[in-house]
């Protein structure tokens, strides 16, 4: 009580430092990085300890004074990886019939499932830079899991994890969380219907989740085979989707149908991309 305010304020300034927190974040290339890397400029100035881990080789993930940033060679070129990100996001404009789309989306995600997984496996053989991860004891992992990478490293390192997501193909964000999804009510990707469909439009929603199923077991299950072999069990793409702790859900529910949200989801609408001008 006698302290001079200069002391005061010392001693406030340490229990900040005190409440402080180490954060290991494992982030997403391209628009999933431009949303995330606002909030961890945030954290790094508010006086939390954040280790980013990327690729040698991205499209949009630099360092930056407010985090530190640990990177890992992989076996290809950044002009191997912009061929790639172009012409999925051409495909992504196009238009066609169903079936159009459909192979399209199957080639296109196969080819950045490739690129995903082999960044995956190269960080997950790096013995030095797993080492260091394990040696900093982290409070938490930040992540997106449309990459499941960040999930096997938090199953690895026993850390909660928090899921910073537009979304995940095929519902599976809505299986990991138990979120009622009822095609009667939720329209299908690239169906064009809303959630006020008639029977027929029902069946034909049904119908939908056929080919999605497909798509996520060639998508998502060699994420499962690296994770199975580095952790030395048995795990699936479901194992490490539940083990989230939080799920911040970048939705702008203007352009969203009503869908349950479970009390870990957190929306935070908006957060999209960095908030910039665009250039003329």
């Amino acid at each position: 009580l006698r302290a001079s305010p200069p002391v005061v304020i010392l001693l406030l300034s340490l229990l900040g430092l005190a409440a402080a927190g180490k954060l290991l974040v494992v982030p997403v290339d391209g628009s999933h990085w431009l949303s995330m890397r606002e909030v961890v400029d945030i954290l790094g100035q508010r006086g939390h300890e954040v280790v980013v881990v990327a690729p040698e080789v991205t499209m949009r993930i630099k360092p930056s004074e407010t985090f530190v940033m640990k990177m890992y060679p992989v076996p290809y070129t950044k002009e191997d990886l912009k061929k790639e990100f172009q012409a999925f996001f051409h495909f992504s404009f196009e238009q066609g019939s169903f079936l159009e789309r459909f192979v399209k989306a199957y080639q296109g995600i196969k080819r950045i499932t490739n690129f995903g997984v082999s960044s995956c496996g190269h960080l997950l053989q790096n013995k030095e830079l797993i080492r260091y991860l394990e040696e900093r004891k982290f409070d938490a992992v930040l992540t997106d899991p449309v990459l499941l990478c960040g999930a096997i490293l938090a199953k690895h390192l026993s850390l909660p994890a928090v899921y910073f997501l537009r979304g995940i193909p095929c519902g599976l964000d809505f299986e990991a969380t138990q979120c009622p999804r009822p095609p009667s009510y939720v329209p299908r990707g690239f169906t064009q219907l809303t959630d006020l469909m008639t029977f027929l439009q029902r069946v034909k929603n049904l119908l939908h989740d056929i080919p999605d199923t497909f798509l996520c077991d060639f998508a998502f299950e060699p994420y499962s085979k690296l994770a199975s072999e580095f952790l030395q069990q048995d795990v699936t793409v479901q194992d490490l989707l539940r083990q989230g702790s939080v799920w911040l859900l970048r939705s702008e529910f203007v352009l969203e149908y009503p869908r349950p949200l479970m009390p870990n989801i957190i929306p935070i609408g908006g957060v999209n991309c960095a908030h910039k001008e665009l250039p003329q």
